[in-house]
């Protein structure tokens, strides 16, 4: 099993910045790829970036294009979500995912932290 922990979300005004963070535990050496989504209020949870842990290779959803940046440290498990130039539409309950060995889709989950954007 891998364990997520996220940190770093908050309230912050349009066009400020933060940085999310997913600490990753257990059987992390089983994580082939890593992400982020977002569920806001009254919608379905949506992808925002993805980060392919062997390889570096990354995607984000349109939305967030050229606004954040998912990365990695890789010494300490640990992943990244720097979202700039944020727009009130970014509110949302943000959690990190992770994909391990042998899952066709994301299958271990942080349990979420609160993004508030004010105009």
């Amino acid at each position: 099993q891998v364990q997520l922990v996220e940190s770093g979300g908050g309230l912050v005004q349009t066009g400020g910045s933060l940085r999310l963070s997913c600490a990753a535990s257990g059987r992390t050496f089983n994580v082939f790829n890593v992400g982020w989504f977002r569920q806001a209020p009254g919608k379905e949870r949506e992808f925002v970036a993805g980060l392919a842990w062997f390889g570096g290779s990354t995607n984000y959803a349109d939305s967030v294009k050229g606004r954040f940046t998912i990365s990695r440290d890789n010494t300490e498990n640990t992943w990244y979500l720097q979202m700039n130039g944020l727009k009130p539409e970014d509110t949302a309950v943000y959690f990190c995912a992770a994909r391990g060995a042998g899952s066709p889709r994301y299958n271990y989950w942080g349990q979420g932290t609160q993004v508030t954007v004010a105009s």
